[in-house]
């Protein structure tokens, strides 16, 4: 018995020790969050939203809030403001700020082509033939200085056509641009399905330039492009990194259930209003660009540096900054992520 006492009370501070280690490497330091978005209803962020509707944070000990703001741009100004702990935006958005000296890092892949398309209008350009006959036009994009606007920008400078050259109009990703469209408010549009799957139905636009699949995304920016991602200051990462690992596993494992979610499952999670009235239609969709979602959150190894070469096509302020495009991202919480999840 005495040695069994000895041998417990040898043990004590190492069992005693265990729980405070187990909670230090795997409780999240900061459980209440906010993700902000730049249009939610896109297929672009729908892994986001799979893990939100599936209570995939809250099974990881997070409330998240996602607030859904009119384009990427604003989603990071949410961010820079700290009103925002985290953003669900696009990855060249880590190399411009880097360019203005400030460090954000993306820490999860949600998708590996951009998914955005450009078309012009058939009733106010029915004569369009290239790209050049969109000087002096307007173009719709979701918010001026987001994703869709830095493609617009890039298509324009490879046909030697400076940003300036067009006048980009803010119109939103859902509901609104359909209608800006339809009206005659713009000449030409960047955006993405469903609203472009819904404009080409109606013949209102006719397709110019195609990132949905991973093809026609090699096609244009001649090498692999990554899409949305989950960004944050590189300070909150370090200061947070349970939190960080809690958000990553969450969206893995929506990556993972979209691998193999049927139509019927994928409509009965999306909310209502995602399907813009036309549950056939957002299924259509769906299909367009179900290949462009990454499936396992890693950042392909080429990635940041086709975005940097396509930044630096059409941005002049980013000819001369020095990138560190190993500080734009890290695939280490991913690659932490429970195989549970497969």
């Amino acid at each position: 018995m005495r040695r069994t006492v000895l041998k417990t009370l040898a043990l004590a501070p190492v069992l005693a020790a265990f729980p405070r280690v187990w909670a230090q490497a795997g409780k999240p330091e900061k459980t209440k969050l906010v993700i902000a978005v730049g249009g939610k209803n896109l297929f672009y962020y729908l892994p986001l939203t799979i893990a939100e509707q599936l209570g995939y944070f809250k099974d990881e000990g997070l409330d998240v809030q996602i607030p859904d703001f009119a384009g990427g741009s604003k989603a990071l100004q949410a961010l820079v403001g700290r009103s925002a702990d985290v953003v669900s935006g696009a990855y060249e958005h880590t190399i411009n700020m880097q360019a203005k000296g400030q460090f954000i890092q993306s820490f999860v892949l949600q998708g590996r082509a951009p998914q955005i398309v450009l078309a012009v209008s058939t009733k106010t350009m029915p004569d369009y033939k290239t790209i050049t006959d969109l000087k002096g036009k307007k173009i719709g994009v979701t918010a001026p200085g987001s994703s869709t606007a830095m493609m617009a920008s890039y298509v324009l400078a490879k046909a030697g056509l400076k940003s300036s050259d067009v006048a980009f109009v803010g119109v939103g990703a859902s509901s609104g641009a359909i209608a800006a469209m339809k009206s005659g408010q713009i000449d030409a549009i960047a955006n993405l399905d469903p609203v472009i799957t819904m404009l080409q139905r109606d013949h209102l636009i006719k397709v110019v330039s195609d990132t949905r699949t991973l093809k026609d995304t090699q096609a244009v920016y001649g090498g692999p492009m990554p899409a949305a991602v989950l960004y944050a200051y590189t300070r909150f990462i370090e200061e947070n990194p349970n939190t960080t690992q809690a958000l990553t596993n969450a969206m893995v494992r929506a990556l993972r259930w979209l691998q193999t979610a049927g139509p019927a499952e994928l409509v009965k999670t999306v909310p209502e209003s995602y399907l813009l009235g036309d549950r056939a239609l957002y299924l259509d969709a769906w299909q367009h660009v179900r290949e462009a979602l990454s499936p396992d959150g890693l950042m392909p190894k080429e990635g940041p540096a086709t975005a940097l070469r396509m930044l630096r096509t059409f941005e002049p302020t980013m000819q001369d900054k020095h990138i560190d495009l190993a500080k734009t991202y890290t695939n280490a919480f991913v690659r932490k992520v429970p195989a549970k999840f497969a």
